[in-house]
């Protein structure tokens, strides 16, 4: 979607994808200290906040604006704070090896700027560092067309396969990379059945 459509669905007074976390982000944030997390495409900031009430310390951007204001709003609710950047990843700069984590949780981008996008993550990430991912997969077209509430991109483009997580992150021990079918209950927008890509992975050199 467009800026201007992501502003537009985030100005609803409701949360769009619910005030949670996402269970899986949950379940995987909880195996590991506290340290500097990035979380790219973070809308609303039910994730980055999430992990600030773990002690974590969260950066997060996204391109709304809306999206800001809303996290910031949760944040201040649950009593902790998160530093958050309106921007694109292609206009930001972090510096190398900064983070100890990075969150993508359904942060799809156009398939021209995938490569980049992963490359210049992993830069930003420590060795050992930890990349914790779900989004959804190419054969979510399917259930999307079968369900529209389930959301996700209709492009398929946008959408993940294992292979593309294996180029993006070649430097990388795999704990987990599985493509499966789960039932998602998030806000309005993320209800139903869905395919999704699921990859945790610890950074083990730097790229070359």
């Amino acid at each position: 979607m467009s800026i201007n459509k992501w502003d537009e669905r985030y100005k609803e007074a409701q949360f769009a994808y619910g005030k949670e976390p996402n269970l899986f982000f949950k379940e995987w944030l909880g195996k590991y200290l506290p340290g500097a997390i990035l979380m790219p495409a973070e809308g609303e900031g039910r994730n980055g906040v999430y992990a600030a009430q773990q002690g974590w310390q969260v950066t997060a951007f996204d391109q709304s604006g809306e999206g800001r204001a809303k996290a910031l709003l949760l944040a201040q609710e649950r009593g902790v704070a998160i530093d958050y950047i309106v921007g694109d990843l292609e206009e930001l700069e972090f510096a190398p090896e900064s983070f100890d984590a990075v969150g993508l949780i359904y942060a799809h981008v156009d398939a021209d700027k995938k490569a980049a996008f992963h490359h210049k993550l992993d830069a930003c990430l420590k060795t050992g560092g930890v990349v914790l991912l779900e989004a959804f997969s190419k054969q979510h077209v399917e259930y999307n067309s079968a369900d529209p509430k389930v959301g996700g991109p209709k492009d398929p483009d946008m959408l993940y396969s294992i292979a593309e997580v294996v180029a993006g992150f070649g430097n990388y021990e795999r704990l987990l990379l599985v493509e499966e079918e789960i039932e998602l209950s998030e806000g309005k927008y993320h209800n139903g059945k869905g395919s999704v890509v699921r990859f945790v992975g610890i950074k083990k050199c730097a790229r070359v």
